[in-house]
């Protein structure tokens, strides 16, 4: 067996010599955005680049098309690895998934390339639909991460950080119907839905006053009526809700609820009120493992951002939180443009196919590979790790039982990192 430190220099070496190839994953997937639970083509490149490399490889994996998983190592502790590839709405990879596929493709492929000498084992899971409906929560209830030691990925942001700041959210639409007259002729016959919709969004503008200062509510119209001289008999809204941990953000959440009954009641309509399945826990990081990574990290030139120089308040959410209260996790962001380019801006779109972009892809790959070696031969790390998440366990436990709502709907659920 050889020792940590020749296998680290050896997939180093490996995702080098492999760098044209990453980058023309990255590119490519870049060049087509594809929204939540309809990434098939991303898909397809990267089921595609590990059966070139010898690899087996589970399509439409755990309940959802475009995953996929590919398990390989003979024995020892358990690490997954993790890939995103959906995009945004109209501003394609502003999140820069294109980076994370490609990062969590290079570590697998290289730690694959150390065959019978690699110390654990690795499972390597495409994980769809994070910017929207919280695929790794459902492939969660799936069994998906089921039996792991640890689980990590990186994250593209404007610096390096440690960990991605992070509190729950849950998303609601809600639907109010009423009954249409003419506005001028005959109101007294209508039942006016956008009063509804106002009176509840009023109703959420009020309580904002009175929530923790770690508490969000947000939200839209999506529907309003059709014309000015038509009583709306059917509105719509969609709303975020956020808490900093899921204990928190059960009450707040009953709280919104009863803004949208108190709509329905104020105007005789009826409110149709439904919750994601899914909702984004807050991300629960393992320390000893991501001290490994800003290790690896710094040891090819990267430089943190300290967390505690974040400004109060940026936080955003991310399903990956969701796993990180099922087993040992990071989700560390990595620097793929400059710092005044924040994620989900139109910017950040051209910055992930950047030279800068290029770099995190390959950076991400070794530090990734890097961490996953140290964890499966550093048996003080790994229990450590396991310690660290033991100490709020049964917090975990009651988090994770709160996140998921078997008759929510499934395409809605979280903003993905935002």
């Amino acid at each position: 067996m050889s020792d940590a430190a020749t296998l680290k220099r050896e997939v180093c070496d490996t995702i080098d010599a492999m760098s044209a190839e990453l980058l023309a994953v990255s590119h490519e997937i870049h060049s087509k955005p594809e929204l939540a639970f309809k990434e098939f083509e991303a898909a397809r490149i990267l089921t595609g680049a590990l059966e070139k490399a010898d690899l087996s490889v589970t399509r439409r994996a755990f309940g959802l098309d475009t995953a996929y998983v590919s398990s390989f190592g003979e024995r020892g502790p358990e690490v997954a690895i993790l890939s995103e590839y959906d995009a945004l709405p109209g501003i394609g990879h502003a999140c820069g998934h294109n980076i994370i596929a490609t990062t969590g493709l290079g570590a697998s492929l290289a730690l694959a390339k150390l065959g019978s000498r690699l110390p654990g084992r690795v499972r390597y899971l495409g994980t769809p639909a994070e910017e929207q409906g919280g695929g790794k929560e459902l492939m969660a209830q799936d069994g998906a991460f089921d039996g792991l030691d640890a689980a990590m990925m990186v994250h593209p942001a404007g610096v390096d950080l440690i960990a991605m700041p992070c509190i729950c959210v849950s998303e609601v639409s809600v639907i109010y119907r009423g009954r249409s007259a003419h506005a001028s002729a005959i109101p007294h016959m209508g039942l006016n839905a956008l009063d509804a919709l106002v009176t509840a969004y009023q109703a959420i503008a009020q309580l904002r006053q009175h929530i923790r200062p770690t508490e969000r509510i947000h939200g839209i119209i999506t529907k309003g009526g059709a014309a000015p001289n038509i009583v709306p008999d059917e509105t719509a809204g969609l709303f975020y809700v956020r808490a900093a941990t899921a204990e928190d953000l059960i009450p707040l959440k009953k709280r919104v609820q009863a803004c949208f009954e108190a709509g329905a009641l104020a105007t005789g309509c009826t409110a149709e009120v439904k919750w994601a399945k899914a909702d984004y826990l807050d991300l629960k990081s393992s320390m000893p493992i991501a001290n490994a990574y800003e290790a690896n990290a710094r040891a090819l030139g990267r430089d943190f951002f300290p967390l505690s120089k974040m400004p109060a308040g940026s936080a955003g959410s991310t399903d990956m939180g969701n796993i990180s209260h099922r087993v040992p996790s990071i989700h560390p962001m990595i620097a793929s443009a400059p710092p005044h380019v924040m994620i989900h801006n139109p910017e950040f779109t051209k910055w992930a196919a950047s030279d800068l972009g290029d770099k995190a892809c390959i950076d991400g790959a070794k530090a990734l590979a890097m961490t996953a070696i140290d964890f499966m031969t550093d048996a003080n790390m790994r229990e450590e790790a396991k310690a660290h998440f033991a100490a709020t366990a049964e917090a975990s436990a009651r988090s994770v039982a709160a996140a998921y709502d078997p008759n929510g709907l499934s395409h809605i659920g979280g903003c993905g990192c935002c």
